[in-house]
């Protein structure tokens, strides 16, 4: 065993010796410590009770874990005396089973397949770091060989993890390393807001040092710096065996938590797990000390993850991965290299050292120029520590590897810190993962959609600006609906804000299908939810069915007309012809697969049908507003024509959701967005005041049809929107409703000398409104007649209203005078003229109610009636006013009907006050008296808390045994009450106590009790010291605390409505103004008449109602689509003077001038960088130049030397020892020499052998390469009948002609006779780092046969397709089941074939001889070398590639060739593809469909 495992194992052991000591010191020196333990502890319920023992039944039956079960001693380390086994472990640490005796005396070898097995885990749970933090992760000791789906289910299923929409692996440096300061907060801030914004999972080793060690710092920093809640998962994969104090974690129940000691200082060899991360997996193999087991499985892992689907913000993709590079050695360059075969995009961090830096600073070369010196040079100068350990082949290895990745840059991108366009790495990582789909199997506009999915799903709008949206590709609005449909369900007002932009009409993406679906898309924790279950399983009990029923949208109209008010209609009716609803199941919440077919047909089908409502804007504002999503719902208001009504009604929505909301924060949030639409109804409606005071009154009152057929006024009054209300232009309009055709600048003197003296009404003493507007929009002079005078005068409802007040004095006089003087047994007159009066009142009273001229219903009418206070005291007078009528009329109960009567008269007083609220005087203080009656309540209530105790104590320490129970309740509650107010009973001290002015057994009903007293002396008994010692403190907490605790709350009130006075006044004097506005003009008891005349005019004639045309209003439609786009345009108006007062504002330009101050450092920082690398960058093109001269020199003198100008051994040496021979060489042959890179691929297709590396100026074989030594591989094909022997014998291949026909088998090359060498042909084109024939059937070339078979791309129009002014054009295409790749039908050819096997299997066989003829008539568009993996030095491929196109869909050969495609073959797929240079094929088929494609001069 080599040294470092012997230091490993002592170090082991001298852990195991020294660890309770140093945790005994720990924890001695960290007394606060065992309390955070104990608070985790007690605290932490991830996984507490039931679920832990799911969790450990379901680990101990599925995660296993490697043993060693075959001790077999070690005899590298038993010479030190040490019991060690092969596996690492010492002999104590196996079970019993493997050091049993027989073992010993066996002698069979060790071996890892035999000797380690796998058992159930004993190491599992929840890891705690002592010393270090609450923090608590999970982890798991797993098999090397687990199955990824294992654990993938214990990472999702298990352990809660949501499933990742991004997978981050970081790779790099394992040990300790240092980055720039101003690299490594770049880096920590870019990972952490990567993982943040995508909610992507980080997985790197997970171990406490280097790379593994600046992630976990940086999740650290985010941790302690974020408010948030969720944390960024971060899994750290490591091996089991190397993993220091390790002893700690194993607990064969499961550890809840596990304590681990990080312990640096003496962790030795091993590596201490990093605390920063949330979740480790250790990976167990058996062995102890053996680093870089967990790779494979980490791999593999990773592939797994990779290939799963997720649904993030309603966008359904595969979960990318990407791959970021930090520093790191060799191990680092396979990881680099392995993730770019895989497809899987890298981002390298220059500036962090050794391999990201080689490849960062050769990244921007062309392959051609990363040669061999120049990598020994950058290895020189990164690894100068171990560049002596880089042998030659090594070297080569290293440039082949680097070439290759440098094929694929889409894969590649290297983050620069220094850069001005990159700041942060997350844009970096973001940006990698979208170029690199450019390359994935997507075409034309097909690619662009995918990456504009992956920047929806992961909520990056600026990258979608930036990449996406650019003026290369123009967007069909139509290809935007899908992920319109994802943005609104995942929330991302910024993807609707862009997509609104980039010309998406909400008119036409907001059709009835769209609508539902959203429905269907209901997030299951709002209130709106809930309310749509309920009524769709109310339809469903209705109807008697047990299944749940399609959500329609009338099941919709029904929970917004809850939430707006019965004054509006359905905005969804239900269909009347509609058929019963087929089941389905009730609003469940699905996400959307944007990705796939089905949504983009779903939008398909939805463009083809006509929008469901009369307004599409509406329809996805109000479900926007539902979820309380503030952002979504104004950008959406932006877009709505009938703005003001829309921003009431969402204000009305919020207001009422947040009644029901239970959730506080949730309930103030939606107050807050409600208040905020208010503002924004304030606002347009201001901008319209102040341009046209008449259409912008006409905005109040218009019959909105969008909205329940309901006006803007009357959404704002049933919101109680008060600022709204109280607007000057609504209160305006108040005013002029109340003075009806009257001047409002008339004085209230002269309405009322006018009322009194009416033909005042025909002199100039007061004037009418005699204007009129024309539809052109003037104001035309009408005069007005005699009776049109006298009734504009009396119908005014300033007029009936000041008519009803005096008549209503009238009433209260007249009352009064029959209760005081003329109340007799038998009623008077005047008695009877009260009755006749509270007669007619009773009719107002029932009108009122049963009136309903917006046809609400009565119940709803009823409902508004008795919801008005004032409504209901008069109900209380009426009512009380008939039972002391009934009581009068009966002699026995005349008495107490007068009381009743009396008691009435009070309440008919109060009544005065509703009339007082038209005062803006009066009412405020009116509002305000209201108020502090509920804050009496509540004082009451705490005030009787005190009389009662101390009621209750005195009488029992007073008074015994009192028996009166009118008594009881005067000694109890009136006397304590009354103490209040300065009446203290005069006995309660005993010193006033007199006998006289009590009864001693209470038989006197007219006094009360005596206190107790003594039978000796007749004086008091009770404790008087105790009765006073109450009473103060009685008086104390009720006169003192509580009486000035309710001035306290009155004073508060006060202040409280005092600051909104103007706006309540403002808002209540509506209910005023439309209570008269629709009052019959006659006061009581005159009223009768104007109701006969109604009941005549509605009843029996049928006329309809004309009073309510002044508040609601219907517009003719051509009036109302101008005054609509009136208000559109000054909305626009509006929003564009907002957002200057927002740029204006104090906190705006502070947040601006901190932006810039930032903005600036970061450019003086990036100054400070680039005049860092400055010299660097000179010194560079100083060596080039160099170089270059140093060619240039070289050129010369090999040019005098060849014309006989000097000796060869007198010239002078040009070459330094830096610089290699091949730098100076001329490279103008070798670019000629056409170069193939498949046929280098480091491992050969489908077996375990690898390349000798080839870098690409090795290739050619007149290139010297000395140290060339290739493997010899040559696979046994049992798949075919005849193929060249296995060996490389001379004997063998001896007998084999090469360069001619050999037999029936075309050993000639299409490109020229090829040179053979100890009977092995050589490849044409150069080295492949591979001898033999690999797995091809013959030695020299291996003859095949492809075909590109195109037609022309039409549109649905039967027209070409034309891109760039070029026809575009469709090819035929197969893959087989097991491979990845798409190819061109044909393949190898066998001796005596005509056609390959893989063209045979997707044609009819009767169809195989007309084929052959129609080749015939193909064309022969190249013919040679195939740059294929497969290819060996002795051995290649050629192939005869054959055009057959069909220029016209007619043409009978097409339909012949399609009638017998096999289409459907379950082990070979088929398809027509679009010829593009995005296309992926296999090999270098994608290089002969471009030869194709340019015979025929068409679009590539």
């Amino acid at each position: 065993m080599s040294s470092p495992e012997i230091t490993i194992i002592q170090q082991e052991e001298i852990t195991l010796r020294q660890q309770p000591k140093r945790i005994a010191d720990l924890v001695s020196n960290l007394k606060h410590t065992n309390k955070i333990r104990l608070r985790k502890r007690a605290n932490y319920s991830p996984f507490s009770g039931e679920k832990q023992e799911n969790l450990s039944s379901w680990i101990s039956e599925n995660i296993k874990k490697k043993q060693c079960v075959y001790f077999v001693e070690n005899p590298c380390i038993s010479d030190l005396g040490k019991n060690v086994c092969m596996c690492g472990y010492t002999k104590e640490q196996h079970m019993a089973m493997a050091i049993r005796s027989q073992s010993f005396e066996s002698k069979d070898s060790w071996n890892v397949k035999q000797h380690i097995k796998e058992m159930p885990t004993d190491a599992f749970g929840d890891i705690s770091f002592i010393g270090l933090g609450p923090r608590i992760g999970k982890y798991v000791r797993v098999s090397s060989d687990t199955p990824s789906d294992v654990l993938y289910h214990l990472m999702t299923e298990q352990w809660g993890l949501e499933v990742p929409s991004l997978l981050i692996s970081v790779t790099g440096g394992a040990k300790n390393f240092r980055m720039q300061m101003r690299l490594k907060n770049i880096f920590r801030r870019g990972l952490v807001k990567a993982a943040q914004t995508t909610g992507a999972w980080i997985i790197t080793g997970g171990s406490h040092a280097g790379v593994m060690k600046h992630v976990g710092e940086a999740i650290r920093d985010y941790s302690i710096g974020s408010i948030k809640d969720s944390e960024v998962v971060t899994i750290g994969i490591a091996t089991w065996g190397i993993v220091h104090n390790r002893s700690s974690l194993i607990s064969a129940t499961g550890a809840f938590p596990a304590e681990y000691l990080l312990d640096e200082e003496n962790q030795g060899n091993l590596s201490c797990l990093d605390n920063n991360h949330s979740h480790f997996i250790l990976v167990d193999d058996g062995t102890n000390g053996k680093y870089g087991v967990e790779i494979l499985l980490r791999t593999k892992l990773e592939k797994f993850i990779s290939e799963q689907t997720t649904v993030k913000g309603g966008v359904a993709i595969k979960i990318p991965i990407v791959c970021v590079v930090l520093e790191g050695g060799p191990g680092t360059l396979d990881t680099i290299y392995n993730a770019i075969s895989n497809n899987t995009p890298c981002v390298i961090v220059e500036g962090s050292g050794r391999v990201a830096d080689v490849i960062a600073q050769v990244a921007h070369l062309p392959v051609s120029k990363i040669t061999i010196s120049l990598i020994q040079e950058k290895l020189r100068t990164h690894f100068p520590d171990t560049f002596d350990t880089f042998t030659e082949q090594k070297i080569a290895d290293w440039t082949k590897k680097i070439q290759d990745i440098m094929r694929h840059n889409q894969l590649l991108t290297v983050f620069q810190v220094d850069k001005d366009d990159q700041h942060d790495i997350d844009v970096a990582i973001l940006q990698a993962l979208l170029k690199a789909s450019l390359g994935h199997d997507h075409q034309g506009h097909e690619n662009w959609d995918h990456q504009l999915k992956l920047a929806v799903a992961w909520n990056r709008v600026d990258i979608a600006r930036s990449d996406i949206f650019t003026d290369e590709l123009q967007w069909k609005p139509s290809d935007l609906h899908p992920l319109m449909t994802a943005a609104l369900i995942g929330n991302k007002p910024d993807f609707v804000k862009l997509f609104l932009e980039q010309g998406v009409r909400l008119e036409e993406y907001a059709t009835q299908e769209t609508i539902i679906n959203l429905y269907n898309n209901t997030d299951p924790s709002c209130l709106f939810y809930s309310k749509l279950a309920k009524v769709i399983e109310d339809e469903r009990l209705r109807l008697e069915d047990s299944n749940n029923f399609k959500l329609q949208l009338h099941h919709v109209s029904q929970v917004l007309r809850e939430l707006l008010g019965d004054f509006t209609k359905h905005l969804y009716p239900k269909p009347k012809n509609a058929e019963r609803p087929r089941v389905s199941i009730a609003v469940p919440h699905i996400k959307i697969n944007v990705q796939g077919v089905t949504l983009r047909s779903f939008h398909k089908r939805s463009q083809s049908r006509a929008p469901c409502t009369m307004d599409p804007v509406r329809d996805v504002l109000i479900w926007s507003v539902v979820q309380n999503r503030k952002e979504v719902a104004e950008i959406i208001w932006t877009q709505c024509h009938d703005c003001i009504a829309a921003a009431l009604a969402c204000s009305k929505l919020l207001k009422e959701l947040s009644k029901e909301e239970e959730d506080t924060d949730t309930s103030e949030e939606m107050l807050s967005v409600a208040e905020n639409f208010e503002q924004r109804a304030i606002g347009v409606f201001s901008e319209c005041y102040r341009k046209d005071e008449e259409r912008a009154l006409k905005l109040l009152i218009r019959v909105s049809e969008a909205w329940g057929k309901t006006t803007s006024l009357k959404l704002a009054l049933e919101a109680k929107d008060m600022k709204f209300v109280s607007h000057g232009g609504v209160q305006a309009f108040l005013t002029r409703v109340w003075w009806g055709k009257l001047c409002v600048d008339n004085g209230l003197w002269r309405v009322i000398l006018c009322m009194l003296f009416f033909p005042l009404i025909y002199t100039r003493f007061i004037t009418f409104r005699t204007f009129t507007t024309t539809p052109c929009g003037a104001k035309k002079m009408q005069a007005m007649t005699c009776t049109e005078r006298l009734q504009a005068f009396f119908m005014a409802p300033i007029v009936i209203f000041h008519l009803n007040i005096l008549f209503y004095f009238g009433f209260l006089l007249l009352f009064a005078y029959v209760l005081m003087i003329d109340f007799q047994p038998y009623p008077s007159w005047r008695e009877h003229v009260i009755y006749f009066w509270l007669f007619s009142l009773v009719c107002e009273e029932i009108r009122q109610v049963i009136y309903d001229p917006d046809g609400f219903g009565f119940l709803r009418q009823a409902s508004i009636y008795i919801n008005d206070f004032w409504n209901k005291l008069d109900l209380c007078a009426i009512t009380i006013f008939a039972a002391g009528l009934i009581c009068r009329s009966v002699p026995a109960t005349f008495y107490p009907g007068r009381i009743i009567l009396s008691l009435d008269f009070v309440i008919f007083c109060l009544r005065l006050m509703h009339i007082f609220t038209i005062s803006k005087t009066l009412g405020p203080k009116i509002i305000i008296v209201k108020r502090m009656m509920k804050d009496v309540f509540f004082f009451l209530f705490l005030l009787a808390v005190w009389v009662v105790s101390f009621g209750v104590a005195k009488q029992a320490i007073l008074i015994h045994n009192e028996v009166r129970v009118d008594w009881i309740f005067r000694g109890v509650v009136y006397h304590s009450y009354m103490t209040l107010f300065g009446q203290i009973p005069s006995y309660i001290d005993g010193v006033n106590y007199s006998p006289d002015q009590c009864t001693i057994n209470g038989t006197d009903p007219n006094k009360q009790k005596c206190p107790e007293t003594n039978d000796d002396n007749n004086q008091t008994a009770f404790p008087q010291w105790l009765t006073v010692i109450l009473l103060c403190l009685y008086l104390l907490f009720t006169n003192i605390l509580l009486l000035n605790l309710l001035i306290a709350m009155f004073n508060y009130t006060f202040q409280e409505v005092q600051e909104h006075t103007d706006q309540i006044w403002k808002f209540q004097r509506h209910d005023l103004i439309e209570e008269y506005h629709g009052r019959p003009p006659a006061p009581p008891p005159f009223i009768l008449c104007s109701h006969m005349y109604l009941f005549i005019k509605q009843v029996i004639l049928h006329e309809p109602a004309g009073r309510q045309k002044q508040l609601k209003e219907k517009l003719e439609k051509n009036e109302e689509t101008a005054l609509i786009s009136w208000e559109t345009y000054l909305k626009e108006n509006y929003l564009q003077n907002h957002q200057h007062l927002q740029k204006q504002s104090t906190d705006q330009r502070i947040k601006d001038t901190s932006e810039k101050v930032t903005s600036v450092l970061e450019m003086l920082e990036l100054e400070q960088a680039k005049r860092t690398g400055l010299m660097e960058n000179k010194l560079l093109f100083l060596e080039e130049q160099v170089l270059r001269s140093a060619k240039a020199l070289n050129w010369i003198v090999n040019t005098l030397l060849e014309n006989g100008f000097g000796a060869k051994e007198s010239a002078p040496v040009i070459v330094s020892s830096k610089f290699d021979e091949t730098d100076l060489r001329d490279t103008e042959d070798s670019v000629k020499i056409e170069s193939h890179v498949n046929a280098r691929d480091i491992w050969y297709p489908n077996s375990n052998i690898t390349r000798f590396p080839v870098p690409d100026e090795k290739v050619p074989w007149e290139v010297n390469y000395k140290i060339y030594d290739p493997p010899f591989y040559t696979a046994l094909r049992k798949d075919k009948k005849y193929y060249d022997p296995i060996n490389d014998s001379l004997e063998t291949l001896s007998k084999i002609n090469y360069n001619t026909m050999d037999g029936n088998i075309n050993r000639q090359s299409f490109c020229a006779p090829y040179e053979v060498i100890d009977g092995l042909p050589l490849n044409p084109v150069g080295r492949t780092g591979l001898k033999g024939r690999g797995s091809l059937c013959w030695f020299g070339p291996n003859h095949a046969l492809h075909l590109i078979i195109t037609k022309w791309r039409r549109n649905k129009d039967g027209l070409i397709c034309r891109k760039r002014s070029r026809k575009m054009l469709e090819t035929l295409v197969i893959k087989s089941k097991p491979s990845e790749h798409w190819a061109l039908p044909g393949g190898s050819m066998e001796p005596g074939e005509a056609l390959p096997y893989k063209l045979r299997s997707i044609l009819q066989c009767d169809f195989w001889l007309t084929f052959q003829n129609m080749l015939e008539n193909g064309v022969e568009v190249y013919k040679g070398y195939v740059d294929d993996p497969r290819n060996t030095d002795n051995a290649w491929i050629e192939t005869t590639a054959i055009s057959l196109h069909f220029d016209n869909l007619d043409d009978p050969h097409l339909h012949e060739l399609k009638k017998n495609l096999q289409m459907h073959d379950q082990e070979i797929f088929v398809r027509w593809q679009v010829a593009d240079q995005k296309i992926s094929l296999y090999a270098s088929h994608k290089y002969i469909l471009q030869k194709a494609v340019g015979y025929y001069h068409a679009y590539y």
